[in-house]
């Protein structure tokens, strides 16, 4: 049996990780590569490939276990933390890497993780998948 029955939905997610990248940055050096980082940005609309994006609060919670417990402080460290997202509608993993490769912030410290969006979640696909 095929361990995985999601099926793409032609859509990628760039989670922007990190929320410390700019430290150590002059005030002008922040706004030369704020200024590429949304000309990357506009790069993305003016394609009609950007479907949403925002930027994420760098507080939250985190909600686990049977007993539903809520803890403070979702990050274990500010350079895994997620502070914020793109859906591009991109059928490919390669073509969103490519995209994500050309983000400026990259160069300091920044990562982008690259996720194709399924259809369903794994195990509603697994469901279905069973009662085919």
């Amino acid at each position: 049996m095929n361990p995985n029955h999601q099926q793409s939905t032609g859509e990628h997610l760039l989670l922007i990780r990190g929320t410390h990248w700019n430290s150590g940055l002059s005030p002008a050096e922040l706004q030369r590569i704020m200024t590429g980082f949304y000309g990357w940005v506009e790069g993305l609309q003016s394609r009609g490939i950007l479907r949403g994006a925002q930027p994420l609060m760098e507080e939250g919670r985190l909600v686990s276990g049977a007993q539903s417990l809520v803890t403070d402080g979702v990050f274990a460290e500010s350079k895994e933390a997620i502070a914020g997202y793109f859906l591009l509608a991109v059928a490919s993993t390669d073509e969103a890497v490519k995209l994500a490769q050309a983000c400026p912030i990259l160069a300091h410290g920044a990562q982008i993780e690259v996720r194709p969006v399924a259809n369903l979640c794994r195990p509603m696909a697994d469901v279905k998948a069973m009662e085919s």
